[in-house]
């Protein structure tokens, strides 16, 4: 079969990386959360003090960050300076400030040539939110990953253990709606459903259903691309 460049899109919380991931593993491929690295951008910021406008400042903390392979393949941890900060950049206080750093040109530009350099090669499932629109607009396959804000808030309190219909659980479905209004509205590099994309909506569906579907359409991909390559 062929290995392809798959473009994984979605919303916050919509599970790309947890389904992705899971995907990824089942046909073989590598997996690359990108959003780890605009997280990682952040809490970095954070930690030295370095403010969202100041985008010299930003862009001289990328070459810092390291995305961590697991054993196969996918990458889904950070390191900085060879510690691992995978716990610290999922945290509270990046999901607060990460649109606001994500929304910077120059860090976009600066994260860029990294992204497409990983999915040299093929055989990679690649999340994020402007995968399939901008940083691999030539994907072999490109796949939006939805899911109804109500949904997406309900699963993240339910990871943290937390009630969904409590304060703490309210307060995320606000961030979450807050985030969605920052990403689809920014000047460069919206959250958009790119024109040839495969729309999942996985209101109601198991985790297992999700991955079942993306797997599926990773291996429609594969048969329908490997006749027209090898002719």
């Amino acid at each position: 079969m062929e290995r392809l460049v798959v473009a994984l899109d979605g919303p916050g919380s919509s599970g790309k990386s947890s389904v992705g991931a899971a995907a990824a593993r089942e046909v073989g491929y590598r997996f690359c959360d990108t959003g780890l690295l605009y997280r990682a951008v952040t809490w970095l910021a954070e930690s030295r003090g370095v403010p969202v406008d100041d985008a010299e400042g930003l862009v001289d903390l990328v070459d810092d960050v390291e995305l961590a392979e697991d054993a196969a393949g996918r990458l889904l941890g950070v390191r900085v300076d060879g510690v691992d900060h995978t716990a610290d950049v999922r945290g509270p206080a990046v999901d607060a400030a990460v649109s606001a750093v994500s929304a910077v040109p120059e860090v976009r530009e600066a994260l860029l040539a990294r992204q497409r350099d990983l999915a040299a090669g093929g055989g990679i499932v690649m999340a994020g939110r402007d995968i399939g629109t901008v940083v691999l607009p030539d994907a072999d396959l490109k796949i939006y990953l939805d899911a109804s804000v109500e949904e997406r808030a309900r699963r993240r309190a339910e990871e943290r253990g937390l009630d969904p219909g409590g304060p703490a659980g309210i307060a995320i479905l606000e961030a979450l709606r807050r985030r969605d209004r920052l990403d689809t509205t920014r000047a460069v590099a919206p959250l958009r459903v790119a024109p040839d994309a495969r729309v999942i909506t996985t209101d109601g569906n198991s985790f297992e259903d999700t991955v079942a579907a993306v797997v599926g359409a990773i291996r429609d991909a594969e048969a329908r691309l490997e006749p027209a390559r090898s002719s």
